[in-house]
């Protein structure tokens, strides 16, 4: 199968509720003094949501980018030095404290010397970890949190402190994935349903992408060895792929093959 015949059916996910929440959003901005956008370190570029650009404005922004401890540190150091010439950004794990910690302290900051209470809004992609940085900041569970795109639907605001509210948001992607690598990209990390893309169609798109990165030197197993490591063989000692797929990604995604930043800044060499 040829790299372009993979991804004949292309990853596309912009439901109506996305569209709408996009809308919503708009509205609500001139509510809005702070715009908090967080992504996922492994895809800085792929993951963020261009579309913020034009809504938020001028407004003071903090970008976060979460799961750092699934990426590359040395990528994550590159993106930080390169998206801090624009604003201020953070990298961090969500579901530890000291990470929650290092996002309240930069939120204090752009909001420092204002005395009225000041209004936050939390934008991200589907599954990018906003819930977590919320309930991190809230110390407790009142934002939905799974391991698949899609659960928050709903506008939500929530008062962290006496003078500061959070507005969580439903995670949204752009209304068309334009790239082929952004797509398995996406489908990789989570931000689109299961449903929406064929999972061993992703783990070769991974695999091929990881083996022209490190000319063939990677020790992270192809879909056919991994399904055989795992016990996922059909009669006769043929690997199933097929069943092996969504095995694959939840290895990726829980950290079994290692700290992976799937790209870098533009001005990398």
């Amino acid at each position: 199968m040829s790299a372009g015949a993979e991804f004949e059916r292309v990853i596309q996910w912009y439901p109506g509720h996305m569209a709408a929440a996009m809308r919503r959003i708009g509205e609500h901005m001139k509510l809005i003094d702070v715009v908090i956008e967080v992504v996922d370190a492994r895809v800085p570029s792929s993951g963020s949501n261009p579309v913020l650009d034009a809504i938020a404005g001028q407004r003071p922004r903090l970008l976060v980018l979460d799961r750092e401890d699934l990426a590359d540190p040395h990528a994550t150091t590159r993106w930080l030095a390169y998206l801090g010439r624009r604003r201020r950004v953070v990298a961090v794990n969500g579901r530890e404290r000291s990470g929650v910690t290092a996002v309240g302290y930069h939120l204090a900051q752009l909001t420092a010397g204002r005395r009225a209470a000041q209004r936050a809004i939390v934008v991200g992609l589907p599954n990018s970890g906003k819930s977590s940085i919320i309930n991190g900041l809230l110390k407790r569970a009142a934002a939905k949190t799974e391991d698949r795109a899609g659960v928050t639907r709903a506008l939500q605001w929530f008062r962290v402190q006496p003078n500061l509210e959070l507005m969580d948001t439903p995670g949204i992607l752009v209304p068309k994935i334009d790239s082929a690598q952004a797509q398995w990209k996406l489908a990789l990390v989570g931000a689109v349903p299961r449903e929406r893309y064929d999972p061993e169609d992703v783990a070769t798109r991974f695999h091929a992408w990881l083996s022209e990165r490190t000319k063939g030197q990677t020790r992270v197993p192809d879909l056919a060895a991994f399904a055989r490591g795992r016990g996922f063989v059909r009669h006769g000692g043929e690997a199933n792929l097929h069943n092996a797929a969504q095995s694959y990604l939840k290895a990726f995604n829980d950290g079994t093959f290692g700290r992976l930043t799937l790209e870098l800044p533009p001005d990398d060499p």
